[in-house]
């Protein structure tokens, strides 16, 4: 085992829990118990989206794809992402700017090697997807934070974009698809590049753009055919087709946002959260047995925080739009959600850990083998039905 790992594992989990406190005080939650203006979680508060998007996100997808590279030199880049996202929260602004810029460099660096293994439409995405990162952390180092948000959403839609598209080929597919994919793609960085300099526009083509993914999502991803199956299968699509419907209403407020409607919490959250998370709870149980090198039974108590987290997030983006004891009660919710999935993932751990002891329990199934099963038995019934409807 790497002994990096525990390290850059430690790291993460400390970014998460500090800046999700830092979100918290900028919801109007605790802020009798801790002040905002100085301190620790004040600068929490204050730079809550780098550490979010930048300093967790990144690290953690970071994490992943050293895993899938399979050297030591890959962990660089989550452990100077997560140096940086700290150096961030003691005051060392400027530091933590360049480290975080190292890492997603390295980053980049990765992607290029996993490039000469395989070069494939995905594997492309991606590492425009690590690009988008570089940018966003190039534009934080050199003082244009306020332009950094587009480019780190654009890397971490990016990143799940290329992902479901390579779950794409193991279900029957239009011509179409990745064609339209790639317009989008398109789209969406010319919108992050053009919003420093022609704000409305920039966003709304951005906002547009991420509609167009969201419905892109909905009419191509596997997740419309594996919802109809059973048990993890059923989870990650359910956590998969919500997540999609955050991210258009994403982008929509994204676009409302640019046209001087306010917006602008609706836009950062139903991405953050509603979006992004939804991925990670989707993920998660086929994602840390191969990263983490831990068995996970799966359960029905893993759709509680799902439909928990879904639940807060109406309340605090549309309860909350006039009333901000709801924002701040959503905002609440929120955190208590995540951390409620953390706590019914560790439960899962210590139940695989249990019974592998009565009997061994058979290897993890890994995302792409758990779909492209469940995609090669839609198929099977789709022919069989075909042959009876010819018969």
């Amino acid at each position: 085992m790497n002994p990096t790992r525990p390290l850059v594992a430690l790291l993460v989990v400390t970014v998460l829990a500090t800046a999700t406190a830092g979100g918290l005080l900028r919801a109007g939650v605790g802020t009798g118990l801790l002040n905002v203006d100085a301190g620790l979680f004040g600068r929490a508060a204050v730079f809550h989206a780098a550490l979010m998007l930048s300093g967790f996100f990144g690290s953690v997808i970071a994490i992943e794809r050293a895993v899938a590279l399979r050297q030591r030199w890959a962990f660089a880049a989550p452990a100077l992402s997560g140096a940086g996202a700290l150096a961030l929260l003691a005051g060392a602004t400027g530091t933590a700017a360049w480290l975080s810029l190292a890492g997603a460099a390295v980053f980049v660096a990765v992607h290029a090697a996993l490039l000469k293994r395989q070069a494939m439409t995905h594997t492309r995405l991606l590492a425009v997807a690590a690009l988008c990162w570089l940018f966003g952390n190039a534009l934080f180092a050199a003082g244009r934070g306020a332009d950094a948000p587009a480019w780190w959403f654009a890397f971490l839609v990016l990143t799940v974009g290329a992902e479901r598209l390579e779950m794409t080929r193991f279900a029957p597919q239009k011509p179409a698809a990745e064609p339209v994919l790639l317009g989008i793609v398109a789209a969406l960085l010319a919108g992050a590049a053009l919003s420093p300099w022609q704000a409305a526009a920039g966003g709304v083509l951005f906002g547009l753009a991420l509609l167009a993914l969201g419905i892109w999502f909905a009419l191509f991803d596997v997740a419309r055919r594996t919802v109809r199956a059973k048990g993890l299968p059923r989870y990650m699509a359910l956590c998969l087709l919500a997540g999609y419907v955050w991210l258009a209403v994403g982008g929509l407020a994204w676009m409302g946002t640019a046209l001087g409607w306010p917006g602008r919490d609706m836009a950062l959250h139903a991405l953050g959260l509603g979006f992004v998370f939804s991925m990670v709870m989707g993920h998660a149980p086929v994602i840390l047995p191969a990263v983490a090198k831990v068995k996970l039974r799966f359960g029905a108590r893993l759709y509680l925080p799902v439909a928990a987290l879904h639940a807060s997030l109406v309340l605090r983006l549309f309860g909350g739009v006039e009333d901000a004891a709801l924002k701040a009660l959503g905002a609440a919710l929120n955190a208590a959600s995540v951390a409620l999935f953390a706590l019914v993932v560790v439960a899962a751990i210590v139940a695989a850990r249990r019974s592998a002891r009565r009997a061994p329990l058979a290897p993890p199934m890994g995302r792409e083998q758990a779909e492209a099963e469940l995609a090669a038995r839609l198929a099977a019934a789709r022919a069989r039905r075909e042959e009876a409807g010819g018969h």
